[in-house]
């Protein structure tokens, strides 16, 4: 991986869904539901759902990263594992922030695929070593990306 870094800004963030948005949208696919994949895909299917007009949004919650190039040994899914009945035969739309290895985007795609009318995947960024190439992605990069929410330390109560 490279070690240089790309920083997104919010406003950043802001033109690049409008951007994600359209590619989808001019592909012609209409997603019954967004599926974000937390957490990095929270703010990403969030946003995705606001600029297609898509209400009805799920998570599943993935654990893999553990820090900056740190991760487990395979993604593991994080309770409470939505049903899929929640989803069955919709045309979903899973959303991450980075397909990076893309096993997670890889677990998640084969966890609805039996369930689902239709799946496709959406990212912001696309690393070119990643297993899965997702339908939709914003760029591609062999950096380490700082998102705005997650560059800063957690908060915590003042002492």
């Amino acid at each position: 991986m490279n070690s240089e870094k790309l920083t997104l800004s919010y406003e950043g963030f802001g033109l690049a869904i409008r951007e994600l948005a359209q590619l989808i949208a001019d592909s012609g696919y209409k997603p019954d539901a967004i599926l974000s994949i937390a957490r990095g895909g929270f703010l990403i299917g969030g946003a995705l759902g606001y600029a297609l007009g898509v209400k009805n949004t799920l998570a599943m919650s993935v654990e893999f990263y553990t820090g900056e190039n740190q991760r487990l040994p395979v993604p593991v899914v994080l309770p409470p594992i939505p049903k899929v009945s929640d989803f069955q035969g919709l045309s979903i739309l899973i959303a991450d922030d980075v397909a990076d290895t893309g096993e997670t985007l890889k677990l998640v795609q084969e966890f609805v695929a039996p369930h689902v009318r239709q799946a496709r995947s959406a990212v912001l960024y696309e690393k070119p070593h990643s297993v899965i190439k997702p339908d939709y992605s914003w760029q591609k990069t062999d950096k380490w990306i700082n998102f705005p929410w997650s560059t800063l330390p957690s908060v915590s109560p003042n002492s």
